[in-house]
């Protein structure tokens, strides 16, 4: 995951900021309890709103402690737990598993063969527990890795295995709301995988990496085609997303879908105007 589905604190209430802090790091938490360190090294903002969008939908029972942890040490902070919150950490590792697996088979590097390894007795645990989001995560990743190999430049081509990922991601039950939660997950993944490569642009040009945006970016339209691409995933994405009978913590999500989503597109172009480019970081505490 990269980091890009995150609130716009300030236009979020206060409760609700210390509510989706809460949740955040609740799954931190999680991570940390059911794979160790390194599973929670995997943690981002993405995984935090599937958290949040289940639970509201699903209304779980929802465990709130206070404790302290090794980011915030001296004094002790809130965090919500509950059964959405499991089942968002074991895809949270399936999706790192197969990642650092494709780092090792497409790169050779042996830091993904390493990590791949770490995650290994996890994993098979998780693909017991989740036989056909394991093997849609697979499927989707491995489709991805075919366009990136043949150089596809049809970004709509590219994007659409990403968002399938996300949309095995999002069905946490196969039950009346399935279609829906589809196809939210379907158009935000496309959305990120989109955003990602908008954002890397300057890098993989320099690195002569593969970016299915690049032929494009040479447009002067280019930022603004980009910005209609992303109008219209979050479009079909928030169209889906009405359709759920969420009401529980709806300021925090659609604080995410309406605006969150769009502080880091505006914050890549203020850095690309200034001519400046930093990575936005996956990841970081709240």
């Amino acid at each position: 995951m990269f980091g890009y589905v995150n609130v716009n604190k300030a236009e979020l209430k206060v409760k609700d900021f210390f509510k989706y802090k809460a949740y955040y790091c609740g799954l931190c938490k999680t991570l940390h309890q059911r794979y160790g360190r390194f599973g929670q090294m995997t943690l981002s903002y993405d995984m935090t709103f599937l958290v949040i969008l289940l639970t509201s939908l699903y209304e779980s029972e929802t465990k709130k402690t206070a404790d302290r942890c090794i980011t915030h040490p001296v004094k002790k902070h809130d965090t919500l737990i509950n059964e959405i919150t499991e089942y968002v950490a074991d895809m949270n590792i399936a999706l790192s598993y197969h990642h650092l697996l494709d780092d090792w088979q497409d790169e050779k590097n042996f830091l993904g063969l390493t990590g791949a390894k770490a995650l290994e007795s996890a994993y098979k645990k998780i693909n017991k527990r989740y036989p056909r989001q394991c093997k849609e995560i697979s499927e989707s990743l491995s489709r991805l890795a075919e366009c990136e190999k043949s150089k596809e430049e049809n970004i709509d081509v590219v994007s659409r295995c990403f968002g399938e990922l996300m949309a095995a991601l999002f069905t946490y039950k196969e039950d009346r709301w399935q279609d829906s939660l589809q196809e939210v997950g379907f158009y935000l993944g496309k959305f990120i995988y989109i955003l990602d490569a908008y954002d890397d642009i300057e890098k993989d040009r320099k690195h002569g990496s593969y970016n299915p945006l690049l032929i494009s970016s040479e447009k002067e339209t280019f930022q603004e085609e980009c910005r209609r691409m992303l109008t219209m995933m979050m479009a079909e994405c928030t169209r889906a997303f009405e359709k759920l009978p969420c009401l529980l913590d709806i300021d925090i999500l659609r604080n995410i879908l309406y605006d969150g989503v769009w502080t880091k597109f505006e914050q890549i172009n203020t850095k690309r105007n200034q001519g400046v480019k930093t990575p936005i970081e996956e990841g970081t505490k709240v």
